[in-house]
C-alpha cells in the first residue's frame, strides 16, 4: 500500500458524480437518494477503516524490519570493531613477545657497582635445553668474552644449521658457538677457574628452572670435589685428575640421563678418580718423554752442525 488511508478525505456522495452509484443502490432496494448517499458513506468508511488497519500493520512491519536492520548493522559494526581490537591485541602480544627488552619495566634500583654475570647466549640456550655446557662459559675469561660480544654493535645474523630431525633450519648466530673463540675444555681448566664457574652455572641452572634434584646433585658433586684432599695437594697432577674426573662424569651424566643406565654423580667414585689420575700421569709422562726426545734430537742436530 503506497498511500496512507489516514490522509484520505471522505467524498460527498450527494454530489452529481456519484449519481450512478446512488441509482445502482436504489435499484437494489434503497428507498431514496439520501439513503443511497448514506450507504455509500458507510461503505467508504468501512473500506477506509480496513485500509487503516492494513496500513498500520504495514508500518509496524516496516518499522520492525528497519529496527532489525539497524540492530544487525550495529551488531556487525561491533563484531568488526571487536575483530579489529582482537587483531590489535594479538599484534601487541606478538610485539611484546618478539621484543621483550622494549617493554621491560624500568627498575628503580641504582646502577650496581658489583659485576653483573651475563653468560653468552650459546651457554644460556644450552642450559635452557638442559644440555651439557662447558664450564668455560662461566669462568672470568668466558664471561669477559661474552661481555665483548654483548657490547658489540654488529649483529651476527642468522645461520643455517641441521636440526634434531635432520632438516636444515635457520637459527640466531648468537645462540651458537663462535668457532673463532677458543674454548677451554673442563679438564684443562685451572682449579681457580673451576671454583669461578661452579657457583655461577648453578645460579644459571636455577634461572633456567632446572629440576631441583638436578641442581642439588651438581651442588653435591662440586662440593665433594672441592673438599677432596687432592684439591690441596702440592702435586698439580692430582688436581688435574680431579678436573678430568669432573669433566668425564658430568658429560657422561648428560649422555645417560633419562636412560635405564643413568646414575647420580653426587657421590664421588674413588676408583674412577684413581683411573683419571693414572690417565693424567700417563699423559704427563708421554709429554715429558716427547720433550726429552725433541731436546735430544735438537742437541744431535746442533752437534752435527759444529762438526
Amino acid at each position: 500500500m503506497l498511500d496512507n488511508p489516514n490522509d484520505a478525505v471522505r467524498p460527498d456522495f450527494t454530489m452529481e458524480e456519484f449519481e450512478d452509484a446512488r441509482a445502482h443502490l436504489m435499484n437494489r432496494g434503497i428507498a431514496n437518494d439520501d439513503l443511497a448517499a448514506e450507504a455509500l458513506e458507510t461503505i467508504w468508511t468501512l473500506d477506509n477503516d480496513t485500509a487503516k488497519d492494513v496500513w498500520a500493520n504495514q508500518v509496524e512491519t516496516e518499522l520492525r524490519r528497519t529496527h532489525e536492520a539497524q540492530c544487525l548493522a550495529v551488531e556487525q559494526e561491533q563484531e568488526c570493531q571487536q575483530a579489529l581490537e582482537d587483531e590489535l591485541t594479538t599484534a601487541r602480544k606478538e610485539e611484546h613477545k618478539k621484543n621483550k627488552s622494549k617493554f621491560i619495566p624500568v627498575s628503580a634500583n641504582k646502577i650496581p657497582t658489583t659485576p653483573i654475570v651475563i653468560p653468552s647466549n650459546y651457554a644460556v640456550q644450552k642450559l635452557k635445553a638442559g644440555d651439557y655446557c662447558e664450564l668455560y662459559y662461566f669462568t672470568n675469561k668466558g664471561l669477559n668474552e661474552a661481555k665483548k660480544n654483548v657490547l658489540s654493535t654488529e649483529a651476527r645474523g642468522m645461520i643455517l644449521l641441521p636440526g634434531t630431525d635432520g632438516q636444515q633450519m635457520w637459527v640466531n648466530a648468537d645462540e651458537t658457538h663462535d668457532s673463532k673463540v677458543a674454548i677451554t675444555k673442563d679438564e684443562n681448566l685451572s682449579w681457580e677457574e673451576l671454583n669461578e664457574a661452579a657457583l655461577r652455572i648453578i645460579i644459571a641452572m636455577q634461572q633456567q628452572e632446572w629440576p631441583e634434584d638436578h641442581i642439588n646433585m651438581h651442588i653435591a658433586f662440586w662440593m665433594a670435589l672441592q673438599n677432596h684432599r687432592w684439591c690441596h695437594a702440592t702435586n698439580p697432577l692430582k688436581q688435574r685428575a680431579l678436573l678430568l674426573y669432573q669433566s668425564q662424569q658430568r658429560r657422561m651424566w648428560h649422555l645417560t640421563a633419562g636412560s635405564p643406565h643413568g646414575w647420580s654423580i653426587a657421590e664421588l667414585n674413588h676408583e674412577l678418580i684413581l683411573e683419571a689420575r693414572e690417565e693424567i700421569f700417563n699423559i704427563d709422562r708421554d709429554q715429558a718423554l716427547a720433550a726429552l726426545k725433541q731436546r735430544a734430537k735438537e742437541t744431535t742436530l746442533a752437534q752435527r752442525k759444529l762438526r
